[in-house]
């Protein structure tokens, strides 16, 4: 009896590999063994930056924050102890917006924790 190999089903997987491997730079884009491991190493860093997305975002808002609150004298570690004290419950997103976009409002809020 002959061998059943599923050529369909192996051409498929492979094209779908290679279509998302499209746009990449020389073999990686059209040699299936270099384009799998490209594919397959690019999962791996979606992955690992979803969550460092995380981390630099918050990153990015606490050097926002205090830039701002040094504006007012303030570090930031002193500027977050007086807003938790003063039970204003606002995040460092929301802080960092409107440090950069609102300084008014960031300044009645850095009056009234004071």
């Amino acid at each position: 009896m002959p061998r059943s190999v599923n050529a369909v089903a192996s051409r498929a997987r492979r094209k779908k590999v290679l279509k998302q491997t499209k746009g990449q730079f020389s073999a990686r884009k059209n040699v299936w063994t270099v384009a799998k491991n490209s594919w397959e190493k690019g999962l791996t860093y979606a992955y690992r930056d979803r969550k460092a997305k995380k981390r630099d975002f918050r990153s990015l808002w606490i050097v926002r924050i205090n830039a701002a609150a040094h504006e007012y004298g303030m570090t930031y570690s002193t500027f977050m102890g007086k807003i938790h004290a003063a039970n204003i419950d606002l995040n460092r997103k929301v802080l960092a917006d409107l440090a950069l976009n609102n300084p008014e409002a960031f300044k009645a809020i850095v009056e009234k924790i004071k």
